[in-house]
């Protein structure tokens, strides 16, 4: 297909991305990118190059990219390319005068080692992302779901590990003795009013949290929280920023990796607006390890699944998964994917054959190419590819060469990647972990006789209480509506986590962090803390 405007030195157009070269020239439409996509191959067959040369393609187009980096390779487009032979021959093979490049990046890393930290509260992952994360069965995510409810109705914001911790251990019922004051006798009169919590069940969850913990999984919870605007943005150039998850040490945790991913694209889902067809997408979004994602989900889970993806294109973010083999894939989320590139697969087993086979019968066909046959005779760097076309239908299978990136293919060396950090627009937003008052702290202070009780603080019931700042919640909540629309935030809902997160963010001193933290309270339990805290939770209880 020939492009529709002039071709640049780098091979794209201002409304195409060039990706590679055959019989006939491959072309991937910056309009048709939010169509989502999948990019599969056995291990050494190039996969890593491909999303490497589609992310470079999208952010000199101006659009942001997500990618998460799996083993250090892709870090390298952050620095200028070198022009070695290989590289020189396949460039002007076709028709590309090869110019080095490099491209504004971000580093992101759960464990803040290699990258800026990547964090969330325990309220906003919610408590169908933490049963899967901490693999409960449905005994144990009940009760889950009960200590998130009863922090609702207590005024107890989560943000960390230890408040969930010890808001566990509060609804743990406590045998009555004559005369002996239980301070937290009203929290465990809410936990059981949802039934039975017993200490069996809220110590295997305990125990799991340990496990987590022992991963790193706690880095990843607290504050500042991640703000989502620090993945779509632009450079001086107006280039997209690349940002890429560090995600070595986090692929040793297959199902922290897996569930953190789901939990930032059903984020991207939930506070995006709806902007319907753009010229180029919004964000997009690389998956890498994508059967992590599917593996061993319930089928509720992948109902939700299927449904981000489906809807999230309208939010103009494209959304592609790397894999190995498109098996690992269900059927009902493939069929959402138009755009692919199919590297080369051995068929040495049945599993093999059926994913080869597989493979073949998603391509629209070329009479000119056996695709089965062809997908097992692939040379490293060459791939079969079909992009969307203008009407939005597939494209006829070609067999490629993709084209040589221009940034640096592989990775970067620790002095790099440490001035990159230091330069980054983020510095200094989230490396710095904040601890504010939140649930461990107020059931501290209930055991100590310090605190209020929520009748007396005037919130019993879901009443808004705390004073001017109680006051400000209703007021707030009685402008955009409290009633809690499952699966979506409202605009109360959007400001209570914005007036949480600007203050955290910004605010030095304990004073003014406690002051933070009662206005995120107070607007979370008027407005609707339950959807502030999961996005992708929130969804599932619709």
């Amino acid at each position: 297909m020939a492009p529709s405007t002039a071709v640049s030195t780098s091979g794209d157009t201002d409304k195409q991305i060039f990706i590679g070269k055959g019989e006939q020239q491959a072309w991937l439409t910056l309009a048709l990118g939010n169509r989502h996509g999948l990019v599969t191959g056995a291990t050494g067959t190039g996969k890593t190059v491909s999303l490497q040369v589609m992310a470079e393609g999208f952010a000199r187009a101006g659009v942001p990219v997500f990618a998460s980096d799996i083993k250090g390779d892709l870090s390298g487009i952050a620095e200028v390319g070198e022009g070695k032979d290989f590289i020189l021959q396949r460039a002007k093979e076709m028709g590309l005068s090869f110019q080095p490049d490099q491209f504004s990046t971000i580093f992101w890393d759960v464990f803040g080692e290699q990258g800026h930290p990547v964090r969330a509260t325990v309220s906003e992952m919610g408590p169908l992302l933490l049963a899967r994360l901490l693999d409960l069965n449905d005994v144990q995510e009940g009760v889950l779901n009960v200590a998130f409810r009863v922090a609702d109705q207590n005024g107890l914001t989560l943000l960390d590990m230890k408040d969930l911790r010890s808001l566990l251990d509060a609804i743990v019922p406590k045998a009555a003795k004559k005369d002996e004051f239980d301070p937290l006798a009203e929290i465990r009169a809410s936990a059981s009013s949802f039934g039975n919590v017993s200490k069996a069940t809220v110590g295997t969850i305990q125990r799991q949290l340990l496990v987590l913990e022992n991963q790193g999984g706690e880095k990843f919870f607290g504050e500042p929280a991640l703000e989502l605007k620090d993945f779509i943005r632009t450079d001086r150039d107006g280039r997209g920023m690349v940002n890429i998850l560090v995600a070595d040490k986090l692929m040793a945790s297959p199902r922290l990796y897996a569930t953190f991913l789901l939990w930032l694209l059903s984020e991207l889902f939930e506070e995006l607006p709806e902007v319907g067809d753009l010229p180029k997408p919004k964000l997009v979004f690389f998956f890498d390890e994508a059967h992590l994602l599917f593996n061993d989900a319930p089928k509720a889970l992948m109902d939700k699944i299927e449904q981000v993806v489906r809807l999230i294109r309208s939010k103009g973010v494209g959304v592609y998964f790397v894999t190995q083999n498109p098996i690992d894939v269900p059927d009902r989320v493939l069929a959402q994917l138009g755009n692919r590139v199919q590297h080369a697969l051995r068929a040495f087993t049945p599993r093999d054959q059926k994913a080869v086979a597989a493979a073949a019968e998603t391509f629209r066909a070329n009479p000119k190419l056996d695709t089965a046959k062809a997908i097992t005779e692939l040379g490293k760097g060459e791939a079969l590819v079909s992009f969307l076309e203008g009407n939005g239908t597939p494209s006829i299978v070609e067999r490629v060469m993709i084209r040589p990136p221009v940034a640096r293919i592989g990775p970067i060396t620790p002095e790099e990647r440490k001035a990159i950090i230091n330069a980054s627009p983020v510095k200094g937003k989230y490396d710095t972990a904040v601890d504010s008052e939140s649930a461990y702290e107020m059931l501290q202070k209930r055991i100590a006789g310090t605190a209020a009780t929520p009748a007396e603080a005037g919130t019993a019931d879901g009443a808004s209480g705390g004073g001017f700042l109680g006051t400000l919640g209703g007021i707030v909540g009685s402008i955009f509506g409290t009633g809690t629309r499952r699966g979506r935030l409202t605009t109360g809902q959007v400001i209570a986590r914005s007036v949480t997160r600007t203050v955290t963010n910004k605010v030095v001193g304990s004073i003014v962090a406690n002051v933070g933290k009662q206005i995120g309270g107070s607007l979370g339990s008027t407005i609707g803390r339950e959807i502030v805290r999961g996005t992708l939770g929130g969804i599932m209880k619709r």
